[in-house]
């Protein structure tokens, strides 16, 4: 089992970490063969669920946005509806960038990766957010580990640090020096050419276009109008005004929400600065602590199942979720941290004692 389930990236590593991982890794393989086993329906039919999934989300933020717009329900409770219904079509993107879902249907695969981004335009282009993902499991914790860096894992907590999670456009304007410098480090490493890296800065630079652009356009222009108000500047009331605050409600809100939810716990899970290139076991921890929820619920509990999917990539994440409490016991035997909330503290760091500082 652990010379069948050692990837070639990990042949460098010290010998006794490369065999625990191995070992997680074949448990964790055997875990989900005996889920699949004792439920061979949703085993054989796993686009069928994706797709399932994908239109049952999208119907909850459209239903969402009627109740609220009937009056049936209050902002306060559409914009947490809808947020979960988004961090779903989160998971579904996330498993698309593997290949996961019609994988032999391009169409249909295509026309889900359109619709779990047209519906979260805060996010980045999917198709180009495949290769930067890739490049995070090949480097993770790394200097080009864009993905994750560009979310600020590694940086010392400060002020900088909530605005980028709270708000990434108006993080990157406030420092686009640093941005420049993820794009750096992450071409420097991935890119095979001059060709190659004048194609993969020119993907960045339109990473974003065109959905990322307006949600941000509008969303700062609902907050900044907001803001006048309460300033006690009046704002006549006019159609376009309107229509910007239910835009807000039913999904420019949510998309900010979760958002955040998920970037504070992704940037904080994942370790960074001082790990070993491809060691699985420094990679990421697990968060289990009930305290966590309230964002859980808004990433679909990222924090308890991601270091499952950093050891075995196959599994959709309704199954990482299903099979979690076997496989975390399985993280916690090989070694895996639980926990480590000290990391707050050490800017991500691995090494325990490490100092808390990173230049940004």
């Amino acid at each position: 089992m652990k010379l069948a389930t050692r990837l070639p990236s990990e042949r460098s590593l010290d010998p006794h970490d490369a065999d625990r991982i191995a070992d997680i890794r074949g448990r964790l393989i055997e875990i989900g063969d005996r889920w699949r086993t004792e439920h061979p329906l949703v085993a054989r039919n796993q686009n069928a669920i994706g797709l399932c999934l994908f239109i049952a989300s999208i119907i909850g933020v459209l239903a969402d946005a009627t109740l609220y717009v009937e009056g049936v329900i209050p902002w306060w409770l559409c914009v947490p509806l809808s947020a979960f219904w988004l961090s779903i079509l989160h998971e579904l993107e996330h498993d698309l960038i593997h290949w996961m879902y019609f994988r032999s249907s391009k169409r249909v695969h295509n026309a889900m990766m359109f619709g779990v981004w047209f519906f979260r335009p805060s996010t980045i282009n999917p198709w180009i957010r495949r290769r930067l993902h890739l490049h995070h499991h090949q480097v993770s914790g790394t200097e080009s580990d864009i993905e994750e860096r560009a979310l600020t894992n590694g940086e010392r907590w400060g002020g900088h640090r909530m605005i980028k999670l709270i708000d990434q456009f108006v993080g990157m304007y406030l420092r686009p020096w640093h941005a420049k410098e993820l794009a750096r480090a992450y071409i420097r490493e991935e890119a095979k050419s001059r060709e190659e890296a004048r194609e993969l800065a020119e993907q960045l630079k339109r990473s974003y276009f065109p959905l990322g652009p307006v949600h941000y356009g509008l969303w700062h222009l609902f907050v900044i109008l907001h803001a006048i108000a309460l300033l006690g500047l009046s704002i006549p009331a006019n159609p376009a005004y309107d229509a910007l605050n239910v835009l807000a409600v039913v999904l420019l809100a949510p998309n900010a929400f979760r958002t955040f939810c998920l970037h504070f716990v992704s940037s904080n899970l994942h370790y960074f600065g001082d790990v070993e290139a491809h060691n699985v076991l420094q990679q990421t921890q697990v968060w289990t602590s009930k305290w966590l929820w309230p964002l859980h619920a808004f990433c679909f509990n990222f924090g308890g199942t991601h270091a499952i999917h950093h050891f075995l990539v196959r599994d959709p994440f309704y199954l990482r979720q299903a099979i979690a409490p076997d496989c975390q016991r399985v993280l916690r035997e090989g070694g895996v941290r639980f926990d480590d909330y000290a990391t707050f503290m050490r800017a991500n760091r691995f090494v325990v004692n490490a100092p808390a500082h990173v230049e940004v």
